[in-house]
């Protein structure tokens, strides 16, 4: 299920993903994602993983979301993942090692669930 959580700037766009992540979900959020865009070049996303559960989540709208991030990632401006969990610190500092060039003016960074308020700050920042 995902929660809208609410942002201080109209290019920012800031998600809770609590229980699963369903295909209906991962379309959701491309609809919430595409609104955005209508008005600006770029939209900062923040993404809240720390209450998600695989159990009720599918595969395939996992799959469908990664292939709609690596068409749209120029859209993307700042990326914040916040979570609680090392194996999502270490992919996020190995994918800004990989994507470096692909980046340019984009950041990505991920925040531990008790900072949740930088990475507010963060996705609410122009940069």
């Amino acid at each position: 299920m995902i929660q809208i959580l609410k942002t201080k700037r109209k290019y920012a766009l800031a998600v809770n993903v609590v229980e699963g992540f369903t295909e209906e979900d991962e379309r959701y959020c491309e609809e919430l994602f595409e609104k955005k865009l209508k008005k600006h070049e770029r939209v900062n996303l923040l993404i809240k993983v720390d209450e998600l559960k695989l159990r009720g989540s599918s595969v395939t709208a996992f799959w469908k979301d990664l292939k709609w991030i690596l068409k749209n990632y120029k859209k993307i401006g700042h990326l914040a993942i916040v979570a609680h969990s090392k194996i999502l610190k270490a992919w996020i500092k190995l994918d800004n090692l990989i994507f470096r060039n692909l980046k340019a003016g984009r950041h990505e960074l991920y925040f531990d669930t008790s900072e949740m308020n930088l990475a507010m700050d963060f996705i609410n920042s122009k940069g």
